[in-house]
């Protein structure tokens, strides 16, 4: 199996919510009009895909110039722990520079994670919560 990390402009809806079923990752996939846009608004998008089938992916934010927000990034559980998301943040970072600051936000399980691939954590960033 070859896998191939690329940078694509559109990814198929149902083979996104595919994967996000797959990976694990908790996202509202039941509501297809809210995933749609949340596809449709991302202006980076970064893939791996073995064999043509999508494994793997980065969907994030970015003015490409400052800032780069990942906003999820998954890996298909069958293909998890074997490089993949590593592979993902690094093409994320090549695909913006070195100028140009990552940020994301962390799913409690995956704390211990991101500092094994470079990220730090931090301790002035703010939120309002999401109702629903």
């Amino acid at each position: 199996m070859t896998l191939q990390l690329q940078q694509e402009t559109q990814v198929n809806l149902d083979e996104m919510l595919t994967l996000y079923q797959a990976s694990g990752i908790n996202r509202p996939i039941a509501d297809r009009e809210r995933m749609a846009i949340m596809l449709a608004s991302s202006n980076l998008l970064l893939t791996a895909r073995l064999d043509g089938k999508l494994v793997g992916l980065a969907r994030c934010l970015t003015d490409r110039a400052y800032v780069v927000y990942i906003c999820d990034l998954l890996v298909d559980k069958t293909y998890q722990q074997q490089g993949i998301g590593k592979a993902l943040l690094a093409a994320v970072q090549q695909a913006t520079g070195p100028q140009v600051q990552q940020l994301l936000r962390s799913a409690p399980s995956a704390m211990q994670y991101y500092p094994k691939v470079g990220f730090s954590a931090i301790d002035n960033a703010f939120h309002i919560q999401r109702q629903y």
